[in-house]
């Protein structure tokens, strides 16, 4: 599509993308066509910042659509920028380390929809696959292609 000029705009979303470096490519790309790119981003301000800090490299950046900030306490949530974090419609890139914000805990704690603030996951501890495949995430096969791990 962007090869072709099939698009005016192309219009990423940093979370369903590939994430920020993979969303800076695609612009990248569409750049040298010269196609504009606005950003998808509805989220944390943690994820808005860092997306912030990704469109502040993009060359042909036009907006960044935010969602979430219409929830009274969204601002809130971290510290260590200006408030409101968004003003007159611009984000200003923060010139401190890391992404330039901290979460502010207590209120992250406040407003969580399923209780608990950073539980142990131990679902996550296994790869998707291991309940499916015998012999662990790893199938280890012999020279003639037989199976040697099991459980």
């Amino acid at each position: 599509m962007i090869e072709n000029n099939a698009v005016d705009m192309i219009h990423t979303d940093p979370l369903t993308s590939g994430g920020i470096r993979e969303t800076k490519r695609i612009s990248e790309f569409a750049s040298m066509y010269g196609i504009p790119t606005a950003v998808h981003f509805a989220g944390s301000p943690v994820g808005c910042m860092a997306s912030v800090h990704m469109i502040a490299t993009i060359k042909d950046f036009v907006a960044m659509e935010n969602h979430a900030v219409d929830i009274p306490w969204w601002d809130d949530l971290v510290t260590g920028v200006p408030k409101p974090i968004i003003q007159d419609g611009y984000i200003a890139v923060p010139n401190t380390p890391g992404i330039g914000v901290e979460l502010n805990e207590a209120v992250c704690k406040e407003h969580l929809r399923v209780p608990g603030y950073f539980e142990p996951t131990p679902q996550y501890d296994k790869y998707i696959v291991d309940e499916f495949r015998k012999g662990g995430s790893y199938p280890h096969l012999d020279e003639n292609g037989k199976l040697v791990n099991t459980r």
